[in-house]
């Protein structure tokens, strides 16, 4: 075995350019992956901790008909307690059950400021200050000022609205509305914070408001549109189901929709898919890279026709011949997916702190998705991509070897 790596190895550089053309297509196959890998982990992660954070919680509750009717913001299907419970008795039970860590509720209307030159439509959500704080990391967008407390006219917004509206921290605004009862009303808030984000919701779109403020203005009290719930791991979250849909069934819920994080929002499926998608991307990405190692593997049989016949008259055997070029794919397997994964690596960890902004084609797209991703460094990701690379580049190497071992030595030897 020891002949035949030293073997290996010496045919490998008689031709340098030729071999390292082979090493430098697997490498850099594998450097995409890896690249690729980290890019998709990162959009993926902060992608679905938006949506978390801010549309399904862990887990939703909301009213079954509220959900055809959530875009048009309707105020007629509310969460609002159980039969012989009300809403924050509701929410101590639910905090209460097996699992579940914090619950949020929200209450999310339409509203408006008019100005001089527009009308600036907004998204009012009614909240538990303290909670928002606890569960979503919004306070690190808080650029000035605070967040809203609770039994104060008070709102927080992003600086793209302050400026539409000309307002600033300090100031007072006058926002109108309409109530569960379809009158438009108006009040007038004290604006104490204002968001910087790169997310446009935040930054663009999204006023908050005391719970208690918004639940007085609208005439819902002890009502919300929504309770989030938090668990203790994302990924369990199906096992917290069973509880949760028995608790309200026990107790007159049957009016309301539980879904879990992957079933609130259909973009999360399709990231889903996408990652499903890609693992074979990553596939088709090697076996390209090795069909330069079979051209090459092919071209070096070729030339080593009349080689290959002495060896075979010399007493090597067949399958020896077979493990002699399957050392040499190999060696080209190794030495470029291990030089290709620490490249691919290096790229990630160093674009991991600087990202990528995609503003501009996230402008018109109306999904929970920060324009600037940031890949995500994984030292399996690189081991995976590096795995991947040997294996299916030593496979595809086969092709070649079992050519070579089938030459018929005396007719390799008649070869020029």
């Amino acid at each position: 075995m020891k002949l035949l790596i030293n073997i290996a190895f010496k045919n490998l550089f008689r031709n340098k350019l030729r071999t390292g053309v082979s090493i430098l297509a697997v490498a850099f196959a594998v450097m995409v992956i890896v690249f690729t890998r980290g890019l998709l982990d990162g959009m993926v992660d902060s992608t679905y901790s938006l949506y978390i954070h801010y549309d399904t919680g862990h887990i939703k509750i909301i009213d079954e008909e509220y959900q055809q009717k959530q875009k048009l913001l309707s105020l007629n299907y509310t969460v609002n307690g159980l039969e012989n419970k009300g809403l924050t008795e509701m929410q101590e039970d639910l905090a209460a059950l097996d699992g579940i860590e914090m619950v949020v509720p929200r209450l999310k209307f339409g509203s408006a400021v008019s100005t001089e030159e527009e009308l600036v439509k907004m998204l009012s959500w009614g909240v538990d200050g303290e909670k928002e704080l606890a569960f979503t990391n919004i306070e690190r967008e808080i650029s000035e000022g605070r967040m809203v407390e609770s039994g104060k006219r008070e709102i927080l917004m992003g600086s793209e609205l302050l400026n539409k509206i000309d307002k600033n921290v300090g100031e007072r605004v006058t926002m109108v509305y309409t109530t569960a009862f379809s009158s438009f009303q108006g009040a007038t808030f004290d604006i104490v914070g204002k968001i910087e984000s790169n997310l446009p919701l935040l930054n663009e779109d999204v006023v908050f408001m005391p719970l208690d403020t918004a639940q007085e203005l609208l005439y819902l009290d002890d009502e919300v549109t929504e309770l989030l719930l938090v668990t203790e791991d994302r990924n369990l979250t199906a096992n917290y189901l069973p509880q949760l849909k028995n608790y309200l069934n026990q107790n007159g819920g049957n009016q309301y929709l539980v879904q879990t994080w992957r079933e609130g929002s259909s973009f999360i499926q399709l990231l889903e898919m996408s990652e499903v998608i890609y693992n074979f991307i990553y596939v088709f990405l090697v076996l390209l890279a090795s069909i330069v190692v079979i051209n090459t593997m092919v071209m070096i049989v070729k030339e080593r026709t009349q080689e290959i016949g002495m060896m075979s008259a010399l007493g090597l055997k067949g399958s020896e011949i077979l493990r002699l070029f399957m050392l040499e794919g190999s060696a080209i397997a190794v030495i470029g997916s291990f030089t290709g994964a620490i490249a691919g690596g290096i790229l990630t960890y160093y674009l991991s702190g600087v990202g990528f902004d995609y503003s501009a084609a996230f402008q018109d797209i109306d999904v929970l998705m920060n324009p600037i991703i940031y890949p995500t460094f994984k030292f399996e990701h690189m081991l995976m991509a590096f795995l991947l690379g040997v294996f299916v580049t030593a496979l595809t190497s086969i092709i070649p070897a079992r050519r070579a071992a089938k030459l018929n030595p005396t007719e390799a030897l008649r070869e020029i």
